[in-house]
């Protein structure tokens, strides 16, 4: 069934993404009313109706695409974080982000995206990445490489001596132990910076606009998508262990995605001096 599906005609999600970004967030941005912004678990980690309504639009578009696939969005798992669970099941997956970068979202900022990503069994196999206010779709697949707009994206290597340019989780929202790894990113040869939106960060590594992330969080709406996208487009990831970052969770974090293996490698050198 999976098979059949991915070497059948993609852009049909493609047309379910741009479809819930139309009917549900673009035209609440820049129109949000207060009672539609609602904290979850503090003042930075917000949720709005776009968020609500866009995830329960793709929930239906995307099952309906792939009979008896099931949905795991940042918005259900916060209701119900059972719903985690099926990225370990048997039945394909869409994980999903309808707004990545609410903040931005919030502030009227076009530095928001929503990403999918399709997985089975912990593998992932496609992964769509749309910034709907700056008219820009990347999409991967699992061998067969990633484009911006229709057209191929590499991500090349940084030029010899380069200072790196590097997007990390902020240091004020991890644990102790965390931030010591995260600050030894402040180190000669690389220029390390608070993240935005995810999904653009990791956008950006793959069309070779950014060196590297660096992240210690693991929920796999955030990361998905940006994972396959910049290893289809030639980059690599590793977590700080060394070992490959698992959608299932159970990572040693942070971990990085970067525009190539030797990039990779000295971002975890970093952290691990850090650490």
């Amino acid at each position: 069934m999976i098979d059949e599906f991915l070497t059948g005609d993609l852009t049909e999600v493609e047309a379910a993404v741009r479809a819930a970004a139309a009917a549900e967030i673009m035209p609440r941005f820049r129109q949000l009313a207060a009672h539609e912004i609602v904290e979850k678990s503090g003042p930075h980690d917000l949720v709005t109706t776009a968020d609500r309504l866009a995830e329960e639009h793709l929930t239906a578009s995307l099952t309906a695409l792939l009979p008896g696939s099931v949905v795991v969005g940042e918005e259900a798992v916060h209701a119900d974080p059972a719903v985690y669970d099926a990225l370990g099941g048997d039945a394909p997956v869409w994980i999903v982000d309808p707004v990545d970068g609410t903040r931005q979202f919030v502030r009227g900022e076009p530095g928001f995206c929503t990403l999918v990503a399709l997985a089975h069994r912990g593998e992932l196999l496609a992964s769509w990445t749309y910034a709907a206010a700056l008219d820009e779709m990347a999409v991967a697949v699992r061998g067969h490489g990633a484009t911006l707009d229709g057209r191929p994206i590499r991500s090349g290597s940084p030029a010899p001596g380069s200072v790196l340019s590097v997007a990390m989780s902020h240091p004020d929202y991890t644990t102790d132990a965390q931030k010591r790894a995260l600050l030894g990113l402040r180190t000669e040869g690389i220029e390390a910076r608070p993240c935005g939106s995810a999904g653009l960060e990791y956008l950006d590594v793959a069309r070779g606009d950014q060196d590297a992330i660096a992240f210690n969080w693991e929920y796999a709406w955030d990361h998905a998508a940006g994972l396959l996208l910049v290893t289809e487009a030639g980059g690599a990831q590793a977590t700080l262990s060394g070992e490959p970052f698992r959608i299932t969770g159970g990572n040693v974090l942070p971990f990085t995605a970067a525009r190539d293996e030797a990039t990779a490698e000295r971002v975890l050198h970093a952290l691990r001096d850090g650490a």
